[in-house]
C-alpha cells in the first residue's frame, strides 16, 4: 500500500486457499489495546490461510485420485481421445463429496470452534477499542472546550 494510505489493504485471492489477504494498517499512534487486536485480527487470518490452503490442497489431490480411480475401473483414461480431461458425471461426483465431508467432520467442527473464539476475542477487543476511542474524543473535546 501507498505510505499516504490509513486502511488496510485487501489483495487478490490467494491461489491455494482462496482467501484475501489483508494488509493492516498500522496507525502511528496505536495504542497497545489497538495493537492488541491488530494483531488478533493478523492471526485469525493466519489460521484461516493455513487451514483453507491444506484443506483446498487435499481436497483437490483426492478428488483426482477419486476421478482417476473411477475411471480406472471403468477402464477409461484421464484424458479421451480428443486429449479432453475425462469427468465423472455429478452423481458419482456426489460420492465424492459426501466422503470428503464425512472424512473432514471433525476437522471442520474444531476448525468452527476456533474460528468462533477468534470472533469473540477480535469482537470483544473491537468493542474496547471502541470505547477507548470515544474516552479519549470527550476527553480531548472537554480539554477544547474548556480552553
Amino acid at each position: 500500500p501507498p505510505a499516504h494510505s490509513h486502511n488496510d489493504w485487501i489483495g487478490p485471492p490467494d491461489k491455494h486457499s482462496n482467501l484475501r489477504p489483508i494488509i493492516f494498517y498500522v496507525p502511528p499512534e496505536e495504542s497497545p489495546l489497538e495493537r492488541r487486536l491488530r494483531e488478533a485480527r493478523q492471526e485469525a487470518q493466519a489460521c484461516n490461510q493455513r487451514f483453507w490452503a491444506r484443506h483446498n490442497c487435499a481436497f483437490r489431490q483426492e478428488k483426482e485420485e477419486f476421478i482417476y480411480s473411477r475411471l480406472k475401473a471403468k477402464g477409461l483414461e484421464m484424458r479421451d481421445e480428443t486429449g479432453q480431461k475425462a469427468t465423472l458425471n455429478a452423481e458419482e461426483m456426489a460420492d465424492f463429496y459426501q466422503d470428503f465431508l464425512s472424512k473432514n467432520f471433525r476437522k471442520h467442527m474444531q476448525y468452527n470452534r476456533d474460528w468462533y473464539k477468534r470472533n469473540f476475542t477480535i469482537t470483544f477487543l473491537m468493542g474496547q477499542v471502541a470505547v477507548a476511542r470515544a474516552l479519549r474524543w470527550l476527553r480531548w473535546k472537554k480539554k477544547n472546550v474548556g480552553n
